[in-house]
């Protein structure tokens, strides 16, 4: 069942944002527009006036379509790895009846089966049903750890590359610390202030791409997302090599593998969020809330040592000066100290994440995230400057200020193993967003629509896999070193941070409500300023690395400009038109053929599923056309299946009620001329159960040719067939071990 749906709008479409959270399950299905609709109708009173009425096709069927519901979610484990399993035939139970998600599940055959079923139930768990999403939300305890994680072990790491670049200018350039970090802190209360302003515009989520697209126009979306998706990679990248880097300052030894022991890590958040955001929030809370108990018990010990020499701080080791203390070397330091601010964003963009009401308790966990991320960040600050410590190439600056104060005990552990365990896990809240926006961008057509689908688990899977594959490729590629990897981080979560700034002084401007003044006060504040970072890291960071983050946005710009020119060439090719579509028998009235018993005064002897026919009149027919939307190559191919003068059933697919609801409302607009069968697939499943389907009839009429016509979209160019499903290919592959049944195609050029 090829998805050949059309486009769906793009990221400046009108009022869309302040409304629509992520794509849903239903959203794969493209709504018709009244002129859409005015055409289908047309065509189906064009339909009437050459094929028979819809009762004769009915009557013609010789097999009750109403076979009852996919099964359970046990029966949807893979056996031989992604192959699928033998099933419990439909039609066991009541016409229509939705099985029970606990029944027991039919163990898959063979033993290598069962082990890949049960490995993947133990990896995933249970796929979950489309009903069961608002169940997979956050309260603000789970969130603060899952989405503030980034935010706030930024911590271990910002001041660390601030003092970095200021101690290349010796105790001049080390005395630059408490300006900006006084400016920083500004920065973060500014920009957290900002965003409370965003979620309170957009209580359905208002990420970076959907105010900036929304605003400032797609363009401008595309680049907001661009650095926000290059932030995410980069965030998880940065935050393994600091939890690694913090582990190998408390055990030197494993030095030597840093690179497997990141690598490693990626593999275990990728299985963590493939379980979905509850299970992934149950995994991440802990250690987030002992590295704030942590950094906390060390700025309290930090302060109780500078309190008995009446808080007057000790002399910096000699270090060798290699750079005057100029405005580059400031702007330098800022930039990266900035650093710190990175995942402050995170809960804007998964406001549809929270439990109702939604944007409140987004408003309060983003507070209290700002709030401890100042504290612990200007704490730091200060116990490093009472302290005299300065960065080292061999031990980490907390792992310092640690060791002064709990010398080598157990709370010097606790402190490192906290440290390594919030940023090794900080990585996670790049995991709910990063597949969150691509689920965005693909539903504006701007990036392949298989990032729309939820997973088992009700998880972005596919985006989950992207952000892994590319974190690990980057890491590799700079051997897990945080200080290579640091010039590269800024400059797309300020770009990010400007444009949704701009675009909410925007917002406000053209709004103008309760309160308006104030609120584009603190956006354009906001924006102001994250301006002069992103510029400031563009050109100060320009040669270490920063170039790389700017290439990849313009890029990332090209390519889902072309993603989307390519469904727009296609949307436009599948519009429904009058007198388009290849209307059967222009002779005369086209229905299925009369009974073989009157064609030929006798009726054949059924032949059971033995293919031994050598005569047409011994093979009857039912062709099932698979359906995945209403749209022209769909009316080309219900018409090619009428014309076989053979009895037809269409059958569609549908991830939820509310898209069943709105097939058949479109179906009846068309005249309901063929039976339409519809199967709803609570766990997102679309070709499994399309198999389950045919095997099922296949199973009662043995006798039966079965003819599964599927509409095909062919593209001019190969790449282009990469943004459409195989869905006739796997079906075709899955197929093939079952006899009389016929996989056939009707392909559907679009340039």
């Amino acid at each position: 069942m090829t998805d050949t749906s059309g486009g769906r709008g793009g990221a400046g479409s009108e009022g869309r944002s302040a409304t629509a959270g992520p794509p849903g399950p239903s959203a794969r299905l493209a709504e018709l527009d009244e002129e859409q609709q005015g055409v289908l109708r047309q065509v189906g009173r064009e339909w009437g006036e050459v094929t028979a009425p819809p009762e004769t096709w009915r009557r013609a069927l010789p097999v009750d379509p109403d076979l009852g519901s996919f099964p359970p979610p046990a029966q949807l484990r893979p056996a031989r790895f992604g192959r699928l399993v033998p099933l419990t035939p439909l039609g066991t139970g009541t016409p229509g009846q939705q099985l029970d998600e606990e029944e027991p599940e039919e163990a898959p055959a063979g033993r290598m089966g069962r082990a890949g079923a049960w490995t993947r139930r133990l990896l995933l768990g249970t796929p979950l049903k489309s009903s069961a999403l608002v169940s997979e939300r956050m309260r603000k305890l789970v969130a603060l750890p899952v989405l503030s994680a980034d935010a706030l072990s930024s911590v271990a790491y910002g001041p660390e590359a601030m003092l970095a670049v200021l101690v290349l200018a010796g105790t001049a350039g080390l005395a630059y610390s408490f300006p900006i970090s006084a400016a920083i802190v500004f920065l973060m209360l500014a920009v957290g202030l900002s965003y409370r302003q965003t979620i309170r515009a957009y209580p359905h989520g208002g990420g970076s791409y959907i105010v900036a697209g929304d605003n400032l126009g797609p363009v401008a979306g595309l680049v907001a997302a661009a650095g926000l998706m290059t932030d995410y990679v980069l965030t998880v990248a940065v935050s393994i090599a600091s939890g690694v880097a913090a582990i190998t300052s408390a055990i030197p030894s494993l030095a030597p593998d840093t690179v497997p022991i990141g690598v490693g890590v990626i593999v275990l958040l990728l299985a963590g969020n493939l379980r979905g955001i509850r299970q992934a929030g149950a995994l991440f809370a802990a250690p987030t809330y002992l590295f704030i108990i942590a950094m906390f018990a060390l700025i309290t010990a930090g302060l109780a040592d500078s309190a008995g020499r009446d808080f007057h701080p000790q002399p910096t080791p000699a270090v060798t000066v290699t750079e005057g203390a100029t405005l580059f070397l400031v702007m330098r330091a800022f930039s990266s100290g900035a650093t710190a601010m990175t995942g402050i964003e995170a809960i804007s963009n998964a406001v549809p994440a929270f439990k109702p009401v939604e944007w409140r308790q987004a408003r309060t966990t983003l507070t209290w995230m700002v709030g401890l991320l100042i504290t612990m960040f200007a704490g730091i600050i200060v116990v490093i400057h009472l302290a005299g410590v300065v960065p080292s190439s061999k031990e980490t600056i907390l792992s310092q200020l640690a060791h002064l104060s709990f010398g080598s005990g157990w709370m010097y552990v606790f402190v490192q193993a906290t440290t390594a365990a919030v940023l090794l896990l900080a990585a996670n809240t790049a995991y709910n967003d990063f597949p969150r926006v691509l689920s965005l961008l693909a539903r504006d057509d701007y990036a392949p629509r298989t990032f729309m689908r939820l997973g088992d688990r009700l998880a972005y899977s596919n985006g989950i896999i992207v952000l892994s594959l590319a974190a690990a490729l980057v890491y590799l590629a700079f051997d897990g070193q945080t200080g290579a990897l640091i010039p590269l981080y800024a400059v797309g979560v300020f770009l990010a941070f400007t444009l949704s700034q701009a675009g909410m002084v925007v917002h406000w401007w053209r709004l103008r409500d309760r309160h308006w003044r104030k609120s584009m006060c603190f956006n354009a504040v906001g924006g102001l300023l994250s301006a002069v970072v992103f510029l400031t890291a563009g050109i100060s960071k320009f040669t270490e690395g920063a170039w790389v983050a700017i290439v990849a946005v313009g890029l990332f710009l090209l390519v889902t400009l072309r993603i989307r020119r390519h469904y727009a060439t296609v949307r436009e090719a599948l519009r429904l038109r009058p007198h388009t579509v290849e209307l059967p028998a222009p002779g005369g009235v086209c229905g299925p053929a009369e009974p073989l018993v009157e064609r030929y005064g006798r009726a054949p002897e059924p032949e059971g599923d033995r293919e031994g026919e050598e005569l047409p009149e011994e093979i009857r027919h039912l062709s099932i056309v698979a359906l995945a939307s209403i749209d022209l190559a769909s009316m080309r191919a219900l018409a090619y299946a009428a014309s076989l003068r053979q009895p037809v059933l269409a059958l569609h697919i549908s991830l939820t009620p509310e898209e069943a609801e709105r097939v058949v409302a479109y179906w009846q607009l068309w005249g309901d001329h063929l039976p339409l069968e519809i199967v709803v697939s609570p766990y997102r499943a679309t070709v499994a159960p399309l198999v389950h389907y045919i095997e099922a009839l296949h199973r009662a009429h043995p006798d039966l040719t079965l003819t599964v016509i599927l509409p095909e979209i062919v593209t001019r160019h190969r790449r282009h067939q990469l943004l459409h499903s195989r869905t006739a290919t796997r079906l075709r592959r899955a197929l093939r071990p079952l006899p009389k049944i016929v996989v056939t195609t009707v392909p559907f050029h679009v340039p």
